[in-house]
């Protein structure tokens, strides 16, 4: 990349998501009430479970009759570039114990607060057709912190008096449609501090976004100077994971999403 090829700026894009609405059709660029949203947490879910069936709490082709489940660990998802709680809700909570939700945009974060608390207080209502009373809020079986820049709020779970996890690592960390605005460099560094956050050899990085299409078999990159991102090549992106001291445990596109988007690409990443 040369001095005068354009470059993501954070701030702008931050500027121009805090234009949309705090709701699923505002983080997925107008598609949140049709089958995308569903489509996608089930193919999110699917590929968790693949990586880490251990997660499966009912007898599934992910975790057989034999296989014990275990009681005693909680698990620990990191949600980076959560937007209005969407991942949170619908692919980490039914699979995690606790959730850690980092947003910047502050018009998304102030929405997810407010699901959070009316999932804590039991209270179910209705966006885009679904329900979002958060799985094991109510009940306190399960928590979500909520992080802008430093920690905001809790809802459910509390851990016991005199035990902290909010510096506690992570079993996996969740990355979707967020990290086209970061530069090269930067989500080398991202990505290398992400690793160093993981609990365990079997914890994952997930990194889930569109791809553009390649040129001669050469990495490529694609400059929105709408929302000041990049849409990056499937080549694009393993060349930064090996940067990065990233391995491929696995890769998988996404199927069923609407005519017309970009491919869209899951890889669980782990140390090299």
């Amino acid at each position: 990349m040369s001095s005068t090829d354009p470059v993501p700026d954070l701030e702008a894009g931050i500027q121009y998501w805090a234009t949309q609405p705090a709701n699923y059709d505002g983080v997925l660029g107008g598609f949140g009430t049709g089958p995308l949203p569903r489509v996608d947490a089930l193919g999110s879910r699917r590929f968790l479970l693949e990586l880490l069936p251990e997660l499966s709490i009912v007898p599934s082709p992910f975790r057989s009759i034999s296989t014990p489940v275990s009681e005693t660990r909680r698990v620990r998802a990191l949600d980076v570039g959560a937007g209005v709680g969407r991942v949170t809700s619908d692919v980490l909570l039914p699979l995690v114990s606790d959730v850690v939700l980092l947003e910047p945009v502050e018009p998304f974060i102030n929405e997810a607060r407010s699901r959070g608390k009316a999932s804590e207080s039991g209270i179910e209502f209705n966006d885009s057709g679904y329900r979002v009373l958060w799985k094991g809020i109510a009940d306190r079986s399960k928590s979500v912190t909520f992080f802008k820049g430093t920690p905001l709020d809790r809802v459910g779970y509390l851990p016991p008096d005199g035990e902290g996890d909010v510096d506690s690592k992570f079993d996996v960390i969740w990355c979707q449609w967020c990290l086209g605005h970061l530069k090269d460099d930067d989500l080398v560094d991202f990505l290398q501090r992400s690793k160093k956050a993981l609990r365990n050899a079997k914890s994952v990085v997930v990194v889930k976004e569109n791809l553009c299409r390649e040129q001669a078999n050469e990495p490529m990159s694609i400059f929105d100077d709408q929302d000041s991102t990049f849409t990056r090549s499937d080549l694009a992106f393993k060349k930064i994971f090996e940067e990065a001291g990233l391995k491929i445990i696995r890769e998988k596109i996404q199927h069923g999403l609407p005519q017309g988007l970009y491919p869209v690409k899951m890889y669980a990443l782990g140390e090299a």
